[in-house]
């Protein structure tokens, strides 16, 4: 029987006990299922998301909002 190993996000050590690993999230992969991510529980709040997703989201926000033929703009 394997055991799984988790890697911790926050300090990229090796989580050796299950009970200590907290389920942060899953990332998906290119070329294959992805992973989810792991951090021991007293690292949790030291591990930051991806913020490549959030500058995306927000550049997408500022663009709809001054392109000329907006939803907003159509019923001013």
């Amino acid at each position: 029987m394997s055991r799984t190993l988790f890697h911790c996000r926050g300090c990229e050590g090796v989580i050796t006990e299950e009970a200590d690993a907290v389920f942060l999230w899953h990332e998906s992969g290119s070329s294959g299922p992805g992973r989810d991510v792991y951090a021991h529980r007293e690292h949790v709040r030291q591990v930051r998301e991806d913020e490549t997703a959030v500058r995306l989201l927000a550049r997408i926000v500022v663009k709809r909002l001054i392109s000329p033929d907006a939803e907003w703009r159509k019923n001013l």
